[in-house]
């Protein structure tokens, strides 16, 4: 069984605050292609990614989009119960719609929030139950992420887990085949 951990930066940290934002067609396309090719090549059983607003939403909402086509299962895990409690009711309906979606839904604490630990409890638990991680991440532009970053890295200094980063440049050449794509289809 294939596990892939997929997370990366918040929405607020790539300045995409409406479902409508033109950037997360692109860094949608971006991660389904990643996806793809794992499928192809009988390398992804399981989309494992946590609930955060931003690139683990959207990657839940692709990979559950790839049913459709693939034997691919979806699970979406939180480090701590109520995790969503204190977002606007928008951000706690697309939440709990998405949740309703996927294969597995569960939480590495029982309990509400209380301190950081649950946090490194939750990235534990994520390296511990992949085989793999997908990060939209640039290390030159830390975030959010890093911290699953350098827990990442500093795991495979024991192990064997790969690691593919998607970077502003692999965003930027997307939209660029994106744009160059859209002009072709007009132009037939």
């Amino acid at each position: 069984m294939q596990r892939l951990w997929v997370t990366g930066y918040r929405n607020y940290e790539l300045n995409t605050f409406g479902d409508k934002d033109p950037k997360i067609k692109i860094i949608k396309l971006v991660l389904k292609k990643h996806m793809l090719n794992l499928l192809e090549n009988n390398q992804l059983d399981w989309v494992i990614t946590g609930a955060n607003l931003g690139v683990e939403q959207w990657a839940s909402e692709v990979a559950v989009s790839l049913r459709e086509k693939y034997p691919l299962r979806t699970s979406i895990i939180v480090p701590y119960e109520d995790f969503a409690g204190r977002w606007n009711e928008s951000n706690q309906e697309k939440y709990l719609n998405l949740k309703s979606q996927v294969d597995f839904f569960a939480s590495t604490s029982k309990e509400p929030y209380q301190n950081p630990v649950q946090l490194r409890n939750y990235q534990n638990f994520m390296l511990l139950h992949t085989d793999r991680a997908l990060m939209l991440y640039d290390p030159e532009n830390p975030g959010k992420p890093k911290f699953d970053y350098n827990l990442i890295k500093k795991y495979q200094e024991t192990k064997e887990y790969p690691l593919e980063l998607i970077d502003f440049y692999d965003l930027q050449d997307e939209a660029e085949e994106y744009q160059e794509n859209q002009e072709d289809n007009y132009k037939e």
